[in-house]
């Protein structure tokens, strides 16, 4: 089920926002060259969808993304991912760029306080689905 789709209309960049009924999680996939703007609106809109679908799991695709993303680990650190885990999301896996595996959101996982957020980083969805398909079973 979409919950949010933003497309840039001058580069036809894009944020989808998904909830993944089969599989029980959240799905945001980024498309093009996205903003620094648009990267804080597409987190800004997933943490309204999470107010209404409470789902402790997330795969965020930056597979399809081309050029450099987000630059503020800081913010996504203190400020939307406290939000994030006040409204349950406890299982991140998140699919970097290919041609940058050591991206911000594996810099961000090195500085989270454990035990709050489960971030594994990949290469290919099908793994990070694997991943979480095994979270969700073991906590079952």
């Amino acid at each position: 089920m979409q919950i949010s789709k933003h497309t840039d209309l001058r580069d036809g960049s894009s944020c989808i926002l998904e909830y993944d009924e089969a599989n029980g999680w959240l799905r945001a996939t980024w498309l093009g060259h996205v903003e620094p703007r648009e990267a804080y609106n597409g987190a800004a809109r997933y943490l309204q969808a999470l107010q209404n679908v409470r789902c402790p799991y997330l795969l965020n695709d930056n597979s399809q993304l081309s050029g450099p993303w987000f630059d503020s680990v800081e913010w996504l650190r203190t400020v939307w991912l406290p939000r994030a885990l006040h409204m349950g999301l406890r299982y991140v896996a998140h699919v970097a760029q290919p041609h940058d595996l050591l991206d911000e959101a594996a810099s961000m996982g090195r500085s989270l306080l454990e035990g709050q957020l489960h971030l594994q980083v990949f290469d290919d969805v099908a793994s990070a689905e694997e991943w979480l398909h095994q979270m969700q079973a073991d906590a079952a």
